[in-house]
This record gives C-alpha cells, structure tokens and sequence, in this order.
C-alpha cells in the first residue's frame, strides 16, 4: 500500500480555529473561578468560628452574647489585650504557665511511649507470623469498636489500688501498652504497604530483628509516626475526662481543666478572658499540625512509599 493511500485511510484530524480555542479558553477560566470562588466560600464559613473566637476575646460580655459579627463595634478595643492578660494570669495563686507545663508533662511523655508501643505493636503484626496473630488482631480491631467510657470504672479501680490517683501516671502508663488501637492499626496498614527490598537486602547483611526495626523500618514509617504524633499530641490536650477523673490537686491540673475551672471561680464570669485563654490553648495544637502537615497528609492518605 503506497504511502498515499495510507495518508487517505488515516482519519483527518481537524484543527480547532481561533475563536474555538479562545471560547474554550474562557470556559475553563470561568470554571477555575467558580470553583476557587466555592472553596473559598466553604473555606470561611468553616473558619468564621474562629474568627469570631479571636474578635470576642476583645469585646465585653454582653457584645458577645448581641452579635454574631467577629469584629468589636468599637474598633479600639482591638489594642486591648487586657483579657489575654488577666486570663493568664487567673484569680488563683497559679497562673496558666503552670497548667501549659502541667499539660506537657501529660503530652510529651504520652507521645513518645504511644509512638514507641504501636511501633513494636505493628512491626510484629505487619513483618512476623506466629500462632494465633489474625486471631489477636481481629481482637485488636474489635477494640476500636469497644467505647472508652466502658474502661472508666475498672482503669480507675486499677490504678487506685497501685496508688497512682492524683498523679499522672494513669494518663500516660495505658498508652505504653497500645491501648490507642488506631494509631496501631493505622501503622500496620502502612508498614503492610512498603516494599520488603530493603529489609531483606539488610537480613542478608547480618542484621537482626531490632536493628531491622531501628534502620530501616522506622524511617519508612516517618510519615505516619508523625501522623500519630501530631493526633495524640491534639487529643491529649483537648483532653477533659482523663484529667478530671483522676487528678484532683489544683497545683497538677492541666489547661483543659484550669480553662474549666476559670469558668466556676465566681458567679459572674468574664467570658472575653475564657476565650482569649482559649485561643492561646489552641496555639501549640496549631503550630505542631502546621509543623507536620506535609508528613500528616502523606501518613494519613498512604498505603505505601513512592519509588
């Protein structure tokens, strides 16, 4: 077949003119648009409470409770942070620097012995096979579905015969167990995702099981450590019960239970400096999420590693 009759069987492709590709043109930017002009629309109806959290810790107690605009009507007030002051400063003999550091020594060590416990945890379940493993992890994921609030009474019972109430070793001691199934599951689900390459290349060179797990396992899981990190980190110190049923000294309370606290120190309660001790709570949980975003969304949406 000469080169002519092929060039006559090939179907024609036709060239769009000008005009069409200037009309196709517009419609994909007015499509573009709409769509930045509807996410962003969601966007602030989604963050209005917070601005209007900030706006409020500016204003007095009856503008707060009048008006759902974030901004003082008195644009002044904006310059004074009286409320920020007083509110960290309380009426008791503490100030909040002593609950923010009373919540850090909860946070910290309750992050570090959950990252540690689920490590081992998962690895075991993900890399070994022994008798009876689907049978202990279809246990493991049964209790996701247990509530905590079940547990309450015989944690309680618990560490109240080992003397640890009013201290917070019950805070901290369940997690050097894996009690937070979640985060354990959710590293088994990623481990089971990562290739076995490297740590086989690593057997043949002689490593044993925990250099394995420190060398090359580890750093293949940094995306979702940090991932149950940063979710351990928000939720212990969002944390009320916890704190409230087993710590009963004003001296050892933490910033969920001061910000309580605030509230019932007298009959009439200033709300601007609740909320503006509120906001100020919110600022480490803030700076870690932003700290690990990329290596959040990347542990919490994988099921494995890019090659």
């Amino acid at each position: 077949m000469s080169s002519e009759t092929i060039a006559t069987a090939l179907p024609k492709t036709r060239i769009p003119s000008n005009a069409e590709v200037l009309r196709t043109q517009r419609r994909e930017r007015i499509s573009l648009a709409l769509r930045y002009l509807i996410l962003g629309s969601v966007g602030l109806l989604m963050l209005y409470p917070l601005f209007w959290l900030l706006g409020a810790s500016f204003k007095s107690n009856q503008e707060i409770f009048t008006t759902i605009w974030f901004l003082p009507r008195d644009l002044t007030q904006l310059l004074d942070f009286s409320a920020y002051y007083n509110g960290w400063m309380t009426r008791t003999e503490f100030t909040f620097a002593t609950y923010f550091l009373n919540s850090f020594l909860i946070v910290v060590p309750r992050v570090i012995v959950t990252l540690i416990s689920c490590t081992l945890v998962a690895y075991s379940f993900a890399r070994f096979e022994y008798p009876g493993k689907k049978f202990l992890f279809s246990i493991m994921i049964g209790t996701m579905l247990l509530p905590p609030i079940v547990l309450r009474v015989p944690q309680y019972l618990m560490f109240k015969e080992l003397g640890m109430i009013d201290t917070y070793w019950p805070l901290i001691l369940p997690s050097a167990f894996a009690v937070d199934t979640f985060f354990t599951f959710l590293v088994v689900q990623f481990l089971r995702g990562t290739p076995r390459d490297m740590e086989e290349a690593a057997i043949i060179d002689g490593c044993n099981a925990l250099q394995l797990l420190w060398h090359i396992v580890v750093p293949l899981l940094k995306p979702a450590l940090i991932s149950v990190a940063l979710f351990q980190f928000i939720w212990t110190m969002n944390d009320f019960i916890g704190p409230l049923i087993y710590i009963s000294t004003v001296e050892k309370y933490p910033v969920s239970l001061a910000l309580k606290m605030s509230m019932d120190v007298s009959g009439e309660v200033e709300w601007a400096n609740i909320i503006a001790i509120s906001i100020v709570a919110l600022l480490p949980s803030l700076t870690v999420f932003f700290l690990a975003q990329r290596y959040f969304i990347e542990g919490a949406t994988s099921s494995g590693i890019k090659g």
